[in-house]
């Protein structure tokens, strides 16, 4: 039919049960660059690692010397590591706005709706349940604006008003809500693909450690859970604090910087279940009857 002519548009289809097997290979650096937002985020990582490092070498030579009058730049160093991990992030929600016929406008709406409604039922919630400090923060903030602005020659009753400043951290919630609501869903699913990977107790239970470790970060801030109980246990009829309050901020602060390193090492596992769906979408297509173009295809395994 083509040496005759009869040249049809149609992409070339093959059965969908096909005997196709996939080869493996090592990831290169060369492989990563098609990915889409790779750059960026090999950018972001080699700041938020000199970030480290400046935020580390500064705390030093606070503690040592103890300037007075010096700004601590470290602080800085952070809020820009997370106002770039939020650019970041708002460049990838913005791709999937763009897809039309897509449904992922909506379920980022959905989401974002959703954390905007928990952040302000959280927010009602007294700092005798959520040790979060929102409110001698909010009041060292206004504190110290204020006197700024009497010095400049300035009358003002305050920056903003406590209703305004929590609507502000609720609307900002909701949209790293929405933010991360697929990388959410991608990382619940490589947490799946990783545990029918891991063939050791231990990795399977360091997996589950893992993906717990954000509700076990919150859970050390609500008091009645964690503070009241190694604060004050329940021993009879005496109360005996098992560690001081400054001991018990310590060791919250070392929860995580364990939880996080626990996610760097667990990293490897999530990135290869990512790399077999490859195998786990061929599998699952010769179960189905049909065809399959060779385009679409390309699109799965690649």
């Amino acid at each position: 039919r083509k040496y005759n002519g009869h040249i049809e548009n149609k992409p070339l289809t093959i059965p969908k049960d096909i005997d196709l097997h996939l080869e493996t290979k090592t990831v290169t650096e060369r492989d990563t660059i098609a990915l889409h937002y790779f750059p960026e985020y090999q950018w972001l990582v080699d700041f938020t690692v000199a970030a480290t490092v400046v935020y580390v070498v500064t705390e030093a030579y606070c503690s040592i010397m103890k300037p007075s009058q010096e700004m601590n730049i470290s602080v800085v160093w952070c809020l820009l590591v997370l106002a770039f991990a939020v650019k970041i992030l708002f460049s990838l929600t913005t791709h999937y706005f763009i897809v039309e016929d897509g449904g992922e406008r909506s379920v980022c709406v959905t989401f974002g709706c959703f954390f905007f409604v928990k952040a302000m039922a959280i927010l009602i919630v007294t700092e005798s349940y959520l040790e979060f400090g929102l409110e001698s923060g909010f009041s060292n903030f206004s504190e110290s604006a204020m006197q700024f602005l009497e010095k400049q020659g300035l009358e003002s009753q305050g920056p903003v008003s406590k209703l305004t400043f929590k609507l502000f951290l609720a609307v900002l919630c909701s949209l790293i809500g929405a933010f991360l609501t697929f990388p959410g869903l991608r990382l619940a699913q490589m947490h799946l693909d990783a545990l029918n990977l891991a063939k050791e107790k231990i990795t399977q239970t360091l997996l589950h450690i893992n993906f717990l470790a954000p509700l076990l970060m919150v859970l050390l801030w609500v008091k009645p859970i964690t503070k009241d109980y190694i604060m004050n246990p329940p021993l009879g009829k005496e109360s005996v604090p098992l560690m001081s309050e400054d001991t018990f901020d310590t060791m919250r602060l070392w929860i995580i910087i364990l939880l996080c390193a626990l996610r760097l090492a667990m990293m490897r596992s999530h990135l290869q279940a990512y790399l077999n769906l490859a195998q786990k979408c061929v599998d699952q297509m010769k179960k189905e009857a049909g065809r399959i173009s060779t385009i679409d295809l390309q699109k799965m395994v690649s």
